[in-house]
């Protein structure tokens, strides 16, 4: 038995939930008469949504692939070996359920070394070797690709990355040390940095192809087949790939210190892993990949036993199982059918929700609202958009034309919305206005219609309690930009019946978002959440900390961007009145900035002027501040704020706003952009030991967001 083999045996019973990806070796003859080749087949069995990742087990059958072509290879009776996945999914990388439940270092970094001997073994071997990346390909599915000598992609590739940065790891099967080596420097620290700490974007096909991670690129119908044609020409010589070569001067320190740049300005060096992954990107510099291979083992299980990694990783499991099974949705055959919606607006929020409802539903949308100007406005606004899309290619002109067909917008609300199945409004944040509105609503629609409200702050049951059938009223706050921002948090109101409810979840099912159900509570979860944190900061700088020092008290959250910076994209005005409405609701612990409210009155639209492209106090806002002498030091600014959002977490987890931490940490990720190596908040708190100071108890339990006990 090899040592890697022992290795991986041993790293199994670490494992002991994983889904096992098999490894299975086929034979043929390639075109042209190239000679015998040996294909390897990623499958873990499962359905063709499921994704192949790779635990201990999947690495063993593998190596044990790799036996056997490696003994080929040297006997002469193969030519080449290939690897590609299951139709539609290369490899996703490492198990990270099985990541999650390590407890010593010295398990983590077996891990490690385990998938880079397997991997290397690829590259080592006695014939060239190929990698046909046929679907989503992600971490270590990226990883054992780049370990071939050639690499092929398919053009309908929907998702391909590095993201372990992102999650709080460094790629650690080799892919600090051979992407800078294939494509250079810069370009790899764009894959493995930028991208990651950019929300995790994806490359498509073309993308992967042009940085040249990728030899040739091939219509996806028939892509195995073109990739084998592609092989035999390489093979036999009719095919030269050619290679840059990677500038190891001058520009490979400009690209790690861009990395580092970029790093600084997402994360403000508050999480190691995008240093981690610099390090060894520097390292990788003199082309020893042995050198790079070992300094991936140590981060990798550096990180591993980190506790941003264990709130990267439940985070992660946040969005993709919590957050498509919502906790106390009613049962989804409740849900009556919704065939038309009707938009009481035509303002920017409402025309955003308008080209929503219309792409997701693909159903007749009305929007209405107080003259035909603004309706016009309004419907315009989504042919528009609609036209934006055409010109990408996201949709064909049929489709075009039959979106535009479905939005109309009226003045008379009987006229618009006497059959539709649901009607939101997005009309002035003041609970008299939105009573009208829905008085006049429930007047012209059909009993059984939805009446939901985006409301951001005010009191669902409030609004509800003039109508003849408030059960049918439920909140659906979406966040701005409602195209960009997945959260959807479902308010029920008191009377709120079942069927409504589940209605408005298959409704969020259906626009793709992550649907959190909320108790009637002011300003809910979110706006909640950010107005006590951002309340906190107007009050130590009115008191008299200078601005600078209480924004940058709180940059080691590594947040997407400071508070007053968000409170601009907010709008100081919304910003003010939510501040406000949580006033009246709990005076004790929120307040109304003088400061802030003379900002809205002298109609700024915020703090920073960007007159040096960076933003700096705007002079007449200064001129507005009206300060005491009580100055803080950033620590104690950044306590002070941790404390106030402890302890209103604490407070609305039991008044049961949610029916557990992880909703909040959801919301925040998925409605606010707080990042993954926070964990949302909750785990952030709990590590810090914040919780415990201030509620006396952790949020989450032990081995939640945190290193098995």
């Amino acid at each position: 038995m090899s040592t890697t083999a022992e290795l991986l045996k041993q790293a199994s019973d670490l494992f002991p939930d994983e889904v096992v990806t098999s490894a299975h070796v086929r034979h043929f003859d390639l075109p042209a008469g190239a000679g015998r080749f040996a294909l390897i087949t990623l499958d873990n069995g499962l359905d063709h949504t499921k994704p192949t990742t790779f635990g201990p087990a999947s690495l063993a059958n593998l190596n044990t692939a790799i036996d056997q072509v490696e003994k080929e290879a040297a006997e002469g009776t193969v030519v080449g070996v290939g690897i590609t996945g299951k139709p539609f999914i290369f490899a996703v990388g490492a198990d990270l359920k099985g990541v999650e439940l390590l407890k010593e270092h010295e398990h983590a970094l077996a891990i490690g070394k385990g998938g880079h001997e397997v991997f290397k073994r690829l590259a080592g071997l006695a014939v060239p070797t190929f990698a046909y990346y046929n679907g989503a390909a992600m971490g270590g599915g990226v990883e054992v690709g780049l370990h071939c000598t050639y690499r092929t992609v398919s053009k309908a590739i929907p998702a391909f990355s590095l993201p372990e940065v992102f999650l709080g790891l460094v790629p650690g099967w080799g892919g600090c040390a051979l992407l800078p080596n294939l494509i250079g420097a810069d370009k790899a620290v764009s894959v493995i940095i930028e991208n990651s700490l950019n929300q995790n974007k994806q490359l498509k096909g073309q993308q992967v192809f042009d940085l040249g991670i990728a030899d040739a690129l091939f219509e996806g119908a028939d892509f195995l087949e073109q990739s084998l044609i592609w092989t035999a020409a390489v093979l036999k010589g009719d095919i030269e790939v050619e290679r840059p070569v990677i500038d190891r001067g001058e520009a490979w320190d400009q690209a790690v210190a861009r990395g580092r740049f970029i790093a600084d300005s997402k994360v403000h060096g508050a999480a190691p892993a995008a240093y981690r992954a610099l390090d060894i990107i520097a390292t990788a510099k003199n082309g020893d990949l042995q050198q790079g291979y070992d300094a991936e083992d140590q981060a990798l299980a550096d990180l591993i036993m980190g506790g941003e990694l264990r709130a990267g990783i439940y985070a992660f499991n946040l969005v993709q199982k919590r957050g498509k099974r919502p906790a106390g949705a009613p049962d989804k055959n409740l849900a009556r059918p919704v065939t038309k919606v009707g938009v009481v607006g035509a303002g920017l929020m409402a025309s955003q929700l308008a080209l929503l409802f219309l792409r997701r539903l693909e159903v007749p949308v009305v929007l209405t609202d107080i003259d035909q100007e603004r309706v016009d406005k309004g419907v315009g606004y989504v042919h528009a958009e609609i036209d934006k899309l055409l010109g990408k290619g996201r949709v064909n002109q049929d489709k075009a034309n039959r979106l535009k067909a479905l939005v109309s917008g009226v003045l008379d609300k009987a006229e618009g919305f006497s059959d539709a199945d649901f009607v939101i409004e997005a009309v002035f944040e003041e609970i008299g206005v939105k009573q009208q509105v829905f008085a006049e609503v429930e007047a012209v629609a059909p009993a059984h219609a939805i009446l939901a409200t985006n409301t951001s702050s005010l009191s669902v049951t409030e609004m509800a309690s003039k109508l003849r059938h408030p059960e049918r009223v439920v909140g659906f706050h979406f966040f701005n930009p409602v195209a960009v921002l997945p959260l959807l948090e479902i308010v029920r109101g008191e009377q709120t019946d079942d069927a409504s409810l589940a209605t408005a979840f298959a409704v969020a099912k259906k626009l793709k978002k992550t649907a959190v159900l909320v108790k009637d509570a002011p300003a809910f979860v979110v706006n909640r959440i950010l107005t006590r944190f951002m309340g906190e900061i107007q009050n130590v700088i009115d008191e008299g900390t200078p601005v600078e020092v209480a924004e940058k008290a709180v940059e080691p959250l590594g947040l997407p961007m400071s508070p007053l910076v968000l409170l601009e994209l907010v709008g100081p005005a919304i910003g003010l009145h939510v501040s406000e409405t949580l006033n009246r609701a709990f005076p004790d612990r929120f307040t109304v900035s003088p400061n802030l409210a003379a900002v809205v009155k002298a109609g700024k639209r915020g703090f920073y002027v960007y007159d040096s492209g960076k933003p700096e106090l705007d002079p007449e806002v200064a001129a507005l501040l009206k300060q005491g002498d009580s100055v803080l030091s950033e620590e104690q600014v950044r306590d002070r704020v941790l404390d106030a959002v402890a302890q209103e977490i604490g407070l609305m987890l039991d008044e049961g706003v949610v029916a557990e931490a992880q909703d909040i940490d959801l919301c925040l990720i998925t409605g606010a952009g707080w990042p993954f190596h926070l964990g949302g908040i909750t785990p952030y708190l709990d590590r810090e030991g914040v919780s415990e100071r201030v509620n006396g108890k952790k949020f989450l339990a032990p081995g939640v967001a945190s290193v098995p006990a």
